[in-house]
């Protein structure tokens, strides 16, 4: 079983939504995914309770237990475990980091969550030598933006995602309905966006399956007919 963990020390960088997006999309892929709600608010959990499929499965945690909980999931045959952490809980940040195979920040490119991504690297530092990655999420359609983030993240020495998430009414309709993007819109650019960085998170991960290649080819053929 391979661990994702998402984490970021300020609110509202996108966390919940992107865990909940690669879940589907490993689901999608084949893979049985399980995301792992530490945030006290529960917000995955609630857009479980609205969703009408089974699967992804959602569970319910505290930082403490979180070792527990990934133990059950590996037994119950589950591949990909997603963990969703609070903002401003180190204690649940620092438990995920030492569980994840690979830690992913997921960042706005304004100087509010920029300024952070160095307090979260520092709590990765302090689980351990762990991969991790910069996604830059709700990226602006038109600006600079998103090239001055990446060369703050870049200066942090954190790896950034080669595809960025747009900033899109899809996420937010997709979700009070309990949904993914993937699933609210699948030809939409929010979707094939999710797709591309799940591809490349599992291709991080050594999880490259025929199902991911038939993706691959989906989203080139996507784009050739775009």
């Amino acid at each position: 079983m391979k661990t994702i963990a998402l984490l970021a020390q300020k609110g509202g960088t996108g966390k919940t939504t992107l865990a909940l997006s690669l879940a589907v999309a490993a689901e999608k892929s084949g893979a049985v995914a399980v995301v792992i709600d530490l945030d006290p608010q529960a917000t995955a959990c609630n857009w479980g309770d609205r969703r009408q499929a089974e699967s992804p499965i959602i569970v319910d945690a505290q930082a403490a237990r979180l070792q527990q909980a990934l133990a059950r999931a590996k037994a119950g045959g589950v591949d990909i475990a997603v963990i969703d952490t609070p903002a401003r809980s180190e204690q649940a940040a620092l438990a995920a980091a030492k569980a994840a195979d690979l830690v992913v920040i997921p960042c706005r490119p304004q100087i509010y969550d920029l300024e952070t991504v160095p307090n979260t690297l520092e709590i990765v530092r302090l689980a351990g030598t762990k991969p991790t990655l910069a996604l830059l999420n709700a990226v602006p359609p038109r600006g600079v933006r998103a090239e001055q983030a990446i060369e703050a993240l870049n200066g942090f020495g954190v790896q950034v995602c080669p595809t960025q998430i747009g900033q899109r009414s899809a996420f937010g309709d997709a979700a009070a309905l309990g949904q993914a993007a993937t699933e609210y819109d699948p030809r939409g650019k929010s979707a094939l966006e999710i797709v591309e960085v799940y591809e490349y998170i599992s291709r991080l991960l050594g999880m490259q399956t025929s199902q991911v290649v038939a993706n691959e080819q989906s989203t080139k053929s996507r784009r050739r007919v775009g």
